[in-house]
């Protein structure tokens, strides 16, 4: 296994995890103002799903950082990305002017979703906890080889 194979998944899941753990770890300082976005969605339940956001970000962030359930996580953060740029991102059916912004922001969201389907389909690689617990499938040993 070269270096680049060893270390650049590492690298990988810093990036992808990082936009989660900050985002996780700016709402338990902010729940309110969370919820009431949330709210202004029309998510049902808000106040008491903002826990369960900051959750999945925060934790499920530290998660896809080290390496530990890294498939089921980023199938989780793929899913879960999904929905908020279909929610909070609507572009088609606003005016021109913010059509723009949130025409970035949807296919930002839609950019990390490839970005957790890769790591989905090719596991967290050589440096991760599911590699050193043996949790890593023989497809993706033989795929790495």
């Amino acid at each position: 296994m070269d270096a680049v194979e060893k270390f650049v998944p590492v690298l990988g899941r810093l990036l992808l995890a990082l936009i989660f753990i900050l985002s996780g770890y700016h709402k338990i300082w902010t729940m309110d103002a969370t919820a009431a976005q949330m709210a202004s969605h029309a998510i049902p339940l808000p106040n008491i799903l903002v826990y369960g956001v900051v959750a999945l970000e925060l934790g499920g962030g530290l998660l896809l950082l080290f390496g530990l359930f890294t498939r089921w996580i980023a199938l989780a953060f793929a899913l879960y990305v999904l929905v908020l740029a279909v929610l909070f991102h609507a572009y088609w059916g606003l005016p021109e002017a913010q059509a723009r912004q949130q025409h970035a922001a949807f296919f930002e969201h839609i950019a990390i979703i490839g970005g957790m389907l890769y790591v989905v389909a090719f596991g967290a690689g050589a440096l991760s906890l599911d590699a050193l617990l043996g949790r890593e499938s023989a497809a993706a040993a033989v795929a790495r080889a």
